[in-house]
């Protein structure tokens, strides 16, 4: 009898699915639902106006989301294991039987999850400020991306949502939670976002009693139980059904893509950008990288992990603003053919690649995007470039750390949705970093990434290394620098550096964003 596993990756706007046979590997079908209320920024679903920069996601579109691709791919099918991965850091309050507190709450917005993109930097230079010990293990630094620096603002701006919240937990966490009745954290959300360590635990003195608040975490790879019989129900799913604690979705893919052993680098080009580096042994923080934890991504291997907050968030602004043709596909198109036959640098521009703030080396969401060289001659297809060679160098500039860290790269693999979608992209990483990339030729990696962690929580596989080869893909397109644009591209990094090394040039954006602005209305 023929059994399977189902892998569901949550991206920003909506969720996808894939159905795989246990037996042969095969992606057997796959499922998109995009999510009702999307991500909102200005008004929450009863018309209720939001502060500015709140960027926030209703969880009751998680478990929508979860019904339909589970109903699709598994009604009347024996499923073995479920796996997930989920954007990060994507925290939201819940009472203690998991009823999150925008269904009691809603016209509140601090009631609602805090996306991955909804940035605390004040209340993250808070916490930085008092240097505590843990977070050595981080870059000394916490991001206001992640879920402290989250959990501080809700208790500072509505102490009332915090007065009532009994659970603050990752999106990731608190679906598998609705699925099985059982909570059951995952160490990679809680390592890489929370400062979690197996030593000492979470954090002490960031907030009182938020130790109560959170639980201890799993490994990657652990099951958090079987699929509850009310979701059997819902769903028709029969079967074992074992669902794996949740992984960040950057991290959920390595053993699709393979990336399960030690000195791969690793980029996950999606919106924003991850990078993760693994390792069997540990070495220090390089510094500059925002955390390493063991166990939390693949099972005995170190992984570091450092990122950009906006990648393909940068490219979709411009083709949005200066549109090129009918829709963002015929203007992505127009202007990749256009700069294909440019050469390195065209037009003499540099852009720093922080339109979405920077993770690495600064930890700064204040800090923000930079276009030098302009002149009445630059043209749009140049500008497009030079964005995409900020990306690029951005990409550098942590690719660096970690072999001056003591870390070198043996492999480079790039994947998710840009690596494919974009090969004039993969060619331009290659030239900069002077090195191959290898892109691995399989179809929707984060799903399937997590359906090999929902294969070794279900036993299907014992190892994340057999889960790759079994399920992952079998083969990689491999880009070779071109030796002379890699040439033509160092001095132009170099001026990159200078430009992001800090001095006047943070002063300067700082002071912008610090701008208060008369309302002409």
């Amino acid at each position: 009898m023929t059994t399977y596993l189902i892998g569901l990756d949550y991206g920003s706007e909506s969720a996808r699915g894939v159905l795989i046979d246990s037996e042969t590997g095969q992606q057997v079908a796959h499922e998109v639902h995009v999510y009702r209320h999307g991500i909102m920024s200005q008004t929450l679903p009863d018309g209720s106006r939001m502060p500015p920069d709140f960027a926030l996601q209703n969880a009751d579109d998680y478990t929508a989301a979860a019904l339909e691709i589970l109903s699709r791919l598994g009604r009347g099918r024996i499923i073995d294991g479920i796996g997930l991965g989920f954007t990060a850091s994507s925290p939201l309050p819940a009472r203690a039987d998991g009823v999150p507190l925008s269904r009691l709450h809603s016209a509140e917005p601090h009631a609602y999850v805090k996306l991955w993109k909804h940035n605390a930097q004040a209340f993250a230079d808070g916490i930085n400020a008092q240097g505590t010990p843990f977070l050595a293990n981080f870059g000394g630094r916490v991001s206001g991306e992640w879920l402290l620096a989250k959990a501080v603002q809700v208790a500072s701006e509505a102490p009332g949502i915090w007065a009532a919240t009994d659970r603050f937990i990752e999106g990731g966490d608190w679906l598998v939670w609705q699925l099985t009745g059982r909570e059951a954290r995952g160490l990679g959300f809680a390592a890489y976002k929370a400062q979690f360590s197996t030593e000492a635990g979470y954090p002490s003195g960031i907030l009182p009693d938020l130790d109560r608040r959170l639980s201890t975490p799993l490994p990657v790879g652990s099951a958090a139980g079987p699929l509850s019989p009310e979701w059997r129900e819902r769903t028709g799913i029969q079967g074992r059904a074992s669902v794996a604690v949740a992984v960040i979705d950057s991290h959920v893919m390595l053993p699709a893509i393979g990336g399960v052993s030690p000195g791969c680098f690793v980029g996950a080009l999606g919106t924003s950008a991850a990078y993760l580096y693994l390792s069997d042994v540990y070495r220090p923080l390089p510094p500059g990288i925002e955390g390493v934890a063991f166990d939390g991504s693949v099972r005995h291997l170190w992984c570091y992990e450092a990122g950009q907050p906006s990648f393909g968030d940068t490219l979709g602004w411009f083709v949005r603003t200066f549109p090129r043709g009918a829709d963002a596909q015929a203007s992505f198109r127009a202007y990749n053919d256009e700069a294909s036959g440019l050469a390195p640098a065209a037009g003499r521009l540099v852009a720093l690649d922080w339109l979405g703030g920077n993770r690495v080396p600064f930890a700064d969401g204040n800090l923000s995007g930079l276009l030098a060289g302009l002149t009445r001659q630059t043209t749009s297809a140049e500008i497009y470039l030079a964005l995409m060679e900020g990306l690029c160098f951005g990409a550098r500039a942590v690719f660096d750390l970690f072999p001056a860290g003591g870390l070198p790269a043996e492999r480079v693999l790039m994947a998710s949705g840009l690596a494919r979608a974009n090969p004039l992209l993969i060619q331009i990483m290659a030239d900069i970093l002077d090195r191959p990339v290898e892109v691995p030729d399989i179809a929707n990696a984060t799903a399937v990434g997590a359906a090999i962690h929902g294969a070794v929580a279900s036993g299907t596989v014992a190892t994340y290394v057999e889960g790759a080869e079994r399920f992952g893909a079998r083969t990689f397109d491999r880009i070779s620098p071109r030796v002379e644009h890699a040439r033509r591209y160092r001095p132009v990094y170099e001026v990159y550096k200078g430009l992001a090394s800090g001095g006047s040039v943070h002063v300067a954006m700082h002071a912008l964003r610090s701008l208060v602005l008369d309302d002409p209305a």
